[in-house]
């Protein structure tokens, strides 16, 4: 049927249009409330960073320590049963040496960032995070790391409770 339309009826508006007025606009901000829960596993896992500690939940079908911490497991596709406080120390799996700032501007210090598997939990479950008291020629994969906590009074239930991960001294994989 629309084969035969040689042309739509209409007008064809561009942004010049909306510029110079030939379209009617009105701006709107809504006073919108809304509400965003966590759920309950990351709700659970960042109660428990406030408190300076790791926790995971753990799947009794499949064996495995799920962190961070999920109701269901990806795996068998069931609820997981039981929560599991996990280490603060890991090996970093992967590291990337950033010469950009958050707000991707261009800095002398670089910035170090990857995922570290955390012991306790099943291998290859881990957490992306800072890495410090490191230079960039140290960082390797398979080096242990630690949670390096932010003051306890000073911590709000967030992965920033966590200042970063830095070096365990005299252990490797």
């Amino acid at each position: 049927m629309t084969a035969n339309i040689a042309r739509w009826p209409g007008a064809e508006l561009g942004s010049k249009d909306l510029e110079n007025g030939k379209v009617t606009t009105q701006r709107y901000r809504p006073d919108a409330k809304f509400a965003w829960s966590a759920g309950e596993a990351m709700s659970r896992f960042l109660a428990e960073l406030q408190q300076g500690r790791l926790i995971a939940r753990e799947c009794k079908n499949c064996g495995r320590i799920l962190f961070p911490p999920r109701m269901f497991c990806e795996e068998c596709f069931r609820p997981t049963d039981e929560w599991v406080y996990v280490k603060d120390t890991g090996t970093i799996e992967t590291y990337s040496i950033s010469y950009l700032d958050t707000d991707a501007r261009r800095i002398t210090e670089p910035i170090l960032v990857g995922v570290v598997s955390v012991d306790g939990a099943s291998p290859k479950m881990g957490i992306m995070h800072y890495f410090g008291e490191m230079a960039t020629g140290e960082i390797r994969i398979g080096m242990k790391v630690q949670a390096k906590w932010r003051p306890a009074e000073s911590r709000v239930g967030s992965v920033l409770d966590i200042e970063y991960f830095r070096p365990l001294h005299g252990v490797d994989r």
